[in-house]
C-alpha cells in the first residue's frame, strides 16, 4: 500500500518540520519520527548510541525501526539522513510510500545544523566539508525517491502543498 509519505535528505533538510506539519494537515495520519523512536527504544541519544555501540550498531537499528514503521498505512516517516544509503531501507521505503526527497543546498543545512551538537557525523573538524562531502556521497541515492523538491527558494507551506497535491494524485 503506498499511502504512507516518507521523507528523506540530508541532517536539516527539514524532515521532522515537514513532518510535523503535514501530521498536523492530515489527522487520520500518524507522524513517526525514526530517529526519535530509536532514541525512545534505546534509552539513550542517538550520539550516546553512535559513542556506546558504534555506527553499525545504530545502523542496525534503524534498519529494524524503519521495517516495523513503514509496514503500515497512513504514516509520515521522517528518516535519519544516512537511512536511504542502506539498500534494504531504500527497497522498503520505495515499496511502502511515496517517497520525498528533501534537496537542500549545503550553505542551507550548515547554518541550520553549526549550532546543533546532537549531530554525531558532524561533531568533527570543518563539519561544512563534511556536509558537502557528506551530501555528495548520498545524492545518488537520494535522487531514487519518488519526487525530489527543491527546498531552497520555497517556503514550508508550498513543500507541504507539493507534498499533498502529489500523495492525492
Amino acid at each position: 500500500m503506498k499511502n504512507n509519505i516518507i521523507l528523506v535528505g540530508m541532517p536539516g533538510s527539514g524532515k521532522t518540520t515537514i513532518g510535523a506539519m503535514l501530521g498536523e494537515k492530515l489527522p487520520d495520519y500518524v507522524h513517526i519520527d525514526i530517529d526519535s523512536v530509536i532514541e525512545r527504544t534505546a534509552g539513550m541519544k542517538i550520539s550516546e548510541i553512535f559513542a556506546k555501540y558504534s555506527e553499525d550498531y545504530f545502523r542496525k537499528l534503524e534498519y529494524d525501526t524503519i521495517k516495523l514503521c513503514s509496514s503500515g498505512s497512513k504514516r509520515i516517516i521522517s528518516t535519519g539522513g544516512g537511512a536511504f544509503e542502506n539498500p534494504d531501507n531504500r527497497a522498503t521505503l520505495l515499496k511502502f510510500g511515496k517517497v520525498f526527497y528533501l534537496k537542500t543546498n549545503p550553505d542551507i543545512l550548515y547554518d541550520r545544523l553549526k549550532e546543533d551538537s546532537a549531530r554525531p557525523l558532524l561533531q568533527k573538524e570543518n563539519p561544512r566539508e563534511i556536509l558537502e562531502n557528506m551530501l555528495k556521497k548520498r545524492e545518488e541515492n537520494y535522487k531514487k525517491a519518488h519526487y525530489t523538491i527543491d527546498t531552497d527558494l520555497l517556503s514550508e507551506d508550498e513543500i507541504i502543498r507539493f507534498i499533498l497535491d502529489e500523495t492525492n494524485s
